[in-house]
């Protein structure tokens, strides 16, 4: 039986005071889709039951702090490294990835990577998601990049366009807090409202973008019969800079956290610490955690945490989710957990491209396209490391602040894929594990202790650059998500496996970003000192040369949206095609990952599909009170005695 809503309820829930609760949204996933979706629907008044399968602590100041505690303390500080590690709801690792060859799958991390390629995709499984560990970088999609297939034949076409998504973008950047200015993003079609600003003004360039743009900055290269010249672009951050005053028809922007360092709790200004990835210690970074502590201050929202969904129960006659079954477990430890089910009227998985499949399928419910876990994409990473000639301040700023961007997009994407270009102010750390790697080989290799060992440190971290080529890659059903009771994880659910592999069209733009970070070397003056290992997990061979191919943790593709239910997983508004009342949002929905960092539009999505349910809540609820006035009515009178 079915009770109504509680008032007062706590932020986080006991379980079982859920269990005879018909939540208005049921929510699996406290990342920012989750947190979006929970945050619009509650304030228009609708319930929802959030079911998220790490830690509930996270929201809290000690929580926080517990966090940078463990990265401080951590031996290696990779994206994962101050988030505590959960066997009932594993994250994979960048130090997962494994050499793969054909028929013999990895099983020793969470992910079974199954080849031919191997990728160190990972996500984060703590509220917040991966939002905790994101680099920041929030561009939005060119409009080409929503007609690739009828402009380039490559790819899939969006249900959807530029101009409309556009006004969710705006959303999107005031809910984040973005840091741009216009006149910086305005480049190859992408257009904004007539005096529109950020809500933030831009933060400047690092100095190591400024050594790199005084040469940079002009560059010719010719590509496809086209010549353009490169630019150094600030990207726009999600992170804490000053407020416009402009913003919002000069009412400004209040960030959500402070710009006084002093109200620790809720967040800073950005104070350039290079180590923003994985985590910003002075809270000046947008994370998901921030959307979902003000949604959770409305009695609406119920937070249920160390709850990983099991199962999606449908009911065939009338093709509607009915609930959806967890296993609470008691501690993150313990191998204890007690089954739980979650009603609602309104089912939304804003999980991952990876988990929202793997429950999917797990759940035996594989789609009428047979498209649901296919077409899996991530970003392609080529990284191109080299010494500058002079002190150009490398580890000064956040992780990365300028790049290039006007390889993004044009009709050379007929033949090759497309990249943006990521300067980093972290020196070899991502190639090659600078300054610590630098700091062994001066003492084991050269000798050096005390005076000598700190200017050799000095001298060599100081003129490190590394380019990253975040490079596209298509949508193939090949590249996919499955299943198999043969990997499970401690609760007993089993496992995603992950079958990838890089296409030629993508290769092609790996070979040619390769010969652009040489030209682009010798033009600073720069030692090249790049070099490929074929040992690496993820070395891949293209007309000979071989590269080192990394991941970008862009996740999407796996439940693609589009407008015939025969060709995609979800419509327009991310609603699954096969049951009328199952969202399934966030990164899988997306045709193409493009040469854009992916949480924007994953949030501008959100949005859009928040409206959507809202409509589609209103208007049941409407047919339910006509029917129940049309059955009252339709009941005999009683005889008055």
């Amino acid at each position: 039986m079915y009770v109504r809503f509680p008032e007062g309820a706590a932020k986080r829930t006991d379980p079982a005071a859920t269990t005879d609760v018909l939540y208005d949204a049921v929510i699996v996933g406290g990342g920012i889709a989750g947190a979006i979706i929970a945050s619009r629907l509650s304030a228009a008044g609708k319930s929802v039951l959030i079911l998220e399968a790490g830690p509930g602590e996270d929201l809290t100041l000690k929580g926080y702090e517990g966090y940078l505690d463990r990265f401080y303390s951590a031996t290696s500080k990779d994206n994962q490294s101050p988030y505590p590690v959960v066997p009932n709801a594993p994250m994979p690792r960048g130090t997962d990835a494994r050499r793969i060859f054909p028929g013999s799958p990895d099983a020793s991390a969470y992910i079974v990577q199954s080849g031919p390629f191997a990728t160190d995709t990972t996500y984060t499984r703590v509220l917040g998601g991966t939002t905790m560990h994101w680099e920041a970088k929030t561009p939005r999609m060119l409009p080409e990049d929503f007609r690739m297939r009828t402009l380039y034949g490559e790819g899939a076409d969006w249900p959807l366009t530029y101009d409309d998504l556009a006004p969710y973008y705006n959303e999107a950047e005031r809910e984040i807090g973005v840091s741009a200015d216009v006149e910086d993003q305005t480049y190859l079609g992408v257009e904004f409202d007539e005096g529109y600003v950020f809500p933030m003004k831009g933060l400047p360039l690092s100095y190591l973008d400024q050594m790199v743009a005084k040469d940079v900055n002009g560059m010719p290269v010719e590509l496809d019969g086209v010549t353009r010249e490169l630019r150094v672009r600030p990207w726009p951050q999600g992170r804490n800079g000053i407020p416009n005053p402009a913003y919002n028809g000069g009412k400004g922007y209040v960030p959500q956290g402070a710009v006084s360092t002093y109200q620790v709790e809720v967040g800073g200004r950005c104070q350039g610490n290079n180590n923003c990835v994985p985590i910003c210690p002075v809270q000046a970074k947008y994370n998901a955690g921030k959307t979902l502590a003000a949604a959770l201050q409305s009695d609406l929202v119920h937070l249920v945490a160390q709850a990983v969904a099991y199962n999606v129960h449908i009911d065939e006659h009338t093709r509607r989710v009915t609930e959806i079954e967890y296993r609470h477990y008691d501690q993150p430890d313990s191998p204890g957990f007690t089954t739980l089910r979650a009603r609602g009227r309104l089912f939304i998985l804003a999980a991952n491209a990876v988990e929202n499949p793997r429950l999917m399928l797990a759940s035996g419910l594989h789609g009428s396209s047979g498209l649901m876990g296919r077409n899996f994409m991530d970003h392609a990473y080529l990284l191109a490391w080299a010494l500058l000639p002079e002190v150009a301040g490398t580890f000064r700023g956040t992780n990365c602040t300028g790049g290039i961007t006007d390889l993004r997009g044009g009709r050379f994407r007929r033949h090759q894929a497309a990249f943006s270009v990521d300067i980093h102010n972290d020196g070899w750390g991502w190639a090659r594990g600078a300054p610590m790697t630098d700091l062994i080989d001066l003492v084991d290799a050269g000798g050096r202790y005390g005076e000598a060992l700190r200017q050799g440190l000095v001298d060599r971290v100081s003129r490190q650059l590394q380019l990253a080529f975040m490079v596209e890659v298509p949508a193939n059903p090949s590249n996919r998500i499955t299943v198999d009771p043969a990997f499970t994880d401690h609760l007993g659910n089993m496992r995603p496996i992950l079958t990838y592999d890089i296409p030629d069209y993508t290769m092609r733009g790996v070979a040619y970003a390769r010969q652009l970070s040489k030209r682009i070397f010798a033009r600073l003056g720069a030692e090249d000192h790049t070099e490929y290992d074929p040992n690496f997990w993820g070395y891949a061979v293209y007309a000979g040369e071989g590269y080192e191919i990394r991941g970008g943790n862009h996740l999407a593709g796996t439940h693609m949206m589009g407008r015939d239910p025969s060709t995609s997983v979800v419509d327009a508004d991310q609603r699954c095609w096969d049951y009328q009342n199952l969202y399934l949002v966030g990164g899988g929905s997306m045709p193409t990952v493009s040469t854009s960092n992916v949480t924007l539009t994953v949030a501008a999505l959100c949005l859009r599909s928040a409206q959507a349910m809202l409509t589609q809540l209103d208007a049941e609820s409407a047919a339910i009170n006509i029917t129940s006035k049309a059955a009252a009515q339709s009941r005999p009178q009683e005889v008055a005695r």
